[in-house]
């Protein structure tokens, strides 16, 4: 049975994903870290939790030393907006942080697991079902430290062969943990306004489409990833996965369905605006389809109504 580390699991994707690791693997078998503490309302799997700081190599080959750890969810990172707005830190973490998970998976024999993104791409990227390899010239420090973790997994991999496996996510939406500085949060908030006041202001203009995925199909592709057969393999680190493309009009519609006074206006934030103007409207995942099998299982309607459903739960 595989050890297993998930770094940033106190974040958005690794809390949920530790969860489930939990459920699938057992709890004794999977270790938490975050650079800070796990608190009692932290909505988290209860397997060991220990704080780790990504940009320290020693405290990395410590742990999974003694923790025996042979699968690495490396999940820490600065998003989108939170990096363009301190681009030196997002480089420190997102960057050397990725350095240091792979060194010691190298030095310890360890598959790795790391998530790049829709920000990879840029404004000469075609927008509109994105192939898997395609020209990348992202403008944000985000999209830089993206493209740059794709390639330094790819040459983990081809180099001392290292077992890399990633991909590129687009927005994700979830209930369970509040949005953490990224360009598609606005799909997590508009939820929550749409239960609390019954109305949203929009930082991004009608029209941007953007690709979304449900948390759950997020996870399920984390996990299947990891779980392929390696000779099935051919792009390994930067797989693109695509479940929901939708504009904030169409989002909104979908949840007049369930709220018919809901009322959105738009303020449109122009960096978010620029970051979402150079990203896919929906990408081609068909190598990741007839690779390992990927194939989402939401569509906006269903998320709509989990959405709807699980967040009056928490919050009325």
């Amino acid at each position: 049975m595989n050890k297993i580390l998930v770094t940033g699991s106190l974040g958005q994707i690794g809390s949920e994903l530790a969860t489930a690791l939990c459920k699938r693997y057992g709890a004794n078998n999977v270790i938490m870290s975050d650079i800070r503490e796990k608190r009692r309302e932290d909505e988290t799997a209860e397997c060991k939790c220990v704080v780790l700081d990504v940009t320290n190599a020693k405290q990395i080959a410590r742990i999974v030393h003694e923790e025996k750890i042979t699968v690495i969810y490396h999940l820490a990172a600065l998003l989108s907006a939170t990096a363009e707005n301190n681009p030196q830190l997002a480089w420190d973490i997102n960057i050397n942080g990725l350095y240091n998970i792979l060194e010691v998976a190298r030095e310890s024999n360890c598959a790795v697991f790391t998530p790049s993104s829709i920000g990879a791409f840029g404004l000469s990227t075609p927008h509109d079902n994105t192939p898997q390899d395609t020209i990348q010239r992202p403008n944000t420090m985000y999209g830089v430290t993206k493209v740059a973790g794709e390639l330094l997994c790819d040459y983990y991999h081809k180099r001392f062969n290292v077992d890399t496996r990633g991909l590129r996510y687009p927005g994700i939406i979830s209930y369970k943990t509040l949005p953490g500085g990224g360009t598609t949060d606005y799909a997590v908030e508009i939820y929550y306004e749409a239960i609390k006041q019954k109305k949203y202001t929009c930082f991004l203009k009608a029209g941007t489409y953007l690709d979304m995925m449900y948390m759950p199909d997020a996870i399920n592709a984390a996990i299947d990833l990891m779980e392929a057969d390696p000779a099935k393999l051919v792009h390994r680190n930067a797989f693109n996965v695509s479940a929901l493309s939708f504009d904030p009009e169409e989002i909104a519609a979908s949840i007049r369905k369930h709220i018919p006074e809901f009322f959105m206006d738009y303020n449109v934030d122009p960096i978010r605006q620029g970051i979402a103007d150079s990203w896919p409207n929906f990408m081609d995942d068909s190598a990741a389809r007839e690779e390992w099998g990927w194939k989402p299982e939401y569509n906006l309607d269903r998320v709509t109504e989990e959405m709807l459903k699980h967040l009056k739960e928490k919050l009325l």
